[in-house]
């Protein structure tokens, strides 16, 4: 808008001074013109001199005689600086006077500078002709002049437009940036994220609308949570009734007929799966009510490892490190560790064919425990998805009842979580098929929990 405004204020100063000029370049050229006449009294050529000789003009002028009779007689007299000849009149001009009018042309002289030329056909001796060059390279100057300032005005104030244009649509958008950041935050878990009432009334109801759905939302969840940890309480009960009486039969499996002893075998193996399920949700639920707690220790971390890693398998499974990690400590739950490294050994052991080893590396503030299994892999479209409740992915989904109900990995994450860390899959290092398991701990929680609200802050996971 800017430079339509100065282009169209440069086309009208151009017009309105050349107007200018030429109506006051006519005007001065009659004057001369008439001047010319009274010259013309005897002799065209002799008269012609005189005109030449004692007119007294600003401009530059040349007196055209054409002989009626002999045209080889034609002359040609410019006035005495000599600047101005017969080349410089176009010939458009001359037969526009000849015609006998009077005309002017906007033309650039030798030096390629422009001027106004203007032709009148004297009146007292016919064939008498008067030509005049009025320069207008001072008009030229002028708009040379005027278009540097517009062009620097546009440009100043394109950027002013633009700067405040910016500073306002951001002052517009923010408040929706902040909507759009918290409803992140409450879809990535922290329920209780609330939006702060903002000055702007138009905002505010859109404010309290958003807070009362997050509030409606959160409500709902914890609600869902307690119902569920309430339902597996009540479940542990009946639960334990029915392990002791399982274990009872299994004391006296020889007194049993053969079918019999087959029928407790399989509720045995049934009844530890439903035990585990009761165990993993009413693990779940803590998460979701927020009771989920700590209780850090100092941990040797690969005495640990090799601990843990032992009694999830029932094969030995080599521990890769550096000896230089022989006495690294970390702070972490003990429990919840474990489960996680049992968690992933299992689920090695399920979908992986197994798990070919256990590696761990000391990055200086964090450390990394990693799962190697030899089994097919996780597809790069899963490796998010099964990290998630009740996500069993494509290999789970391809095995039978022992399969699970896809609540092991998610319990990996919220303990990983609870210390700050994180977790993902990869492919295995050595180029083999199969996946590894990555879990990054810090070595000490808070400062993970710090990094992690950063991460989730700049929209990493």
């Amino acid at each position: 808008m800017s430079a339509l405004l100065a282009s169209a204020t440069l086309y009208l100063t151009r017009q309105n001074l050349l107007q200018k000029r030429e109506a006051a370049a006519l005007s001065e050229v009659f004057d001369n013109a008439r001047q010319a006449n009274g010259y013309l009294k005897k002799d065209p050529l002799s008269d012609i001199d005189l005109i030449v000789d004692n007119l007294k003009s600003a401009n530059d002028f040349i007196v055209r005689y054409l002989n009626p009779i002999d045209s080889t007689q034609n002359e040609w007299r410019p006035s005495a600086a000599g600047e101005f000849d017969e080349s410089d009149v176009p010939p458009k001009l001359q037969a526009a006077v000849d015609g006998g009018a009077s005309a002017l042309i906007r033309t650039v002289d030798k030096d390629n500078k422009p001027v106004l030329i203007i032709g009148v056909p004297l009146k007292e001796i016919t064939g008498v002709q008067y030509y005049e060059r009025i320069p207008l390279d001072d008009i030229q100057d002028t708009l040379r002049s005027l278009t540097y300032i517009l062009v620097a005005a546009a440009a100043s104030t394109a950027g002013i437009g633009a700067f405040v244009g910016t500073w306002a649509a951001r002052r517009t958008v923010r408040p929706l940036g902040d909507v759009a950041a918290a409803a992140e935050a409450i879809a990535g878990g922290r329920l209780d994220t609330r939006l702060v009432p903002p000055a702007d009334r138009d905002l505010a109801s859109l404010t309290a609308s958003f807070n009362e759905m997050a509030g409606a939302l959160q409500e709902r969840v914890e609600r869902d949570a307690r119902f569920a940890s309430e339902v597996s309480h009540e479940l542990r009960s009946p639960l334990m009734t029915l392990t002791a009486s399982v274990a009872v039969l299994e004391t006296r499996m020889d007194e049993l007929p053969e079918r019999a002893q087959v029928a407790v075998e399989l509720l045995s193996s049934d009844l530890q799966r439903f035990k585990q399920l009761v165990e993993d949700l009413l693990e779940i639920s803590r998460f979701d009510v927020g009771t989920a707690r700590l209780e850090l220790e100092e941990l040797n971390l690969v005495e640990f490892t090799r601990q843990a890693v032992s009694r999830a398998s029932n094969e030995p499974v080599p521990i890769i490190y550096d000896p230089a990690m022989e006495s690294t400590i970390i702070l972490a739950d003990k429990r919840r560790l474990a489960r996680v490294l049992y968690n992933l050994v299992e689920n090695a052991t399920k979908y992986g064919d197994g798990t070919t080893c256990v590696e761990l590396l000391d990055l200086g503030d964090s450390v990394q425990i990693a799962v190697e299994d030899r089994g097919p892999g996780v597809p790069i479209e899963e490796r998010i998805v099964i990290f998630d409740r009740f996500s069993r992915g494509g290999a789970g989904g391809r095995r039978g009842g022992d399969s699970g109900v896809g609540l092991g990995l998610s319990l990996v994450t919220e303990h990983v979580h609870l210390h700050g860390g994180r977790v993902w899959v990869e492919d295995r290092c050595d180029g083999q098929p199969g996946a590894r398991f990555v879990v990054e701990l810090p070595l000490d929680p808070q400062f993970g929990l710090d990094r992690q609200l950063e991460r989730v802050a700049g929209g990493q996971p």
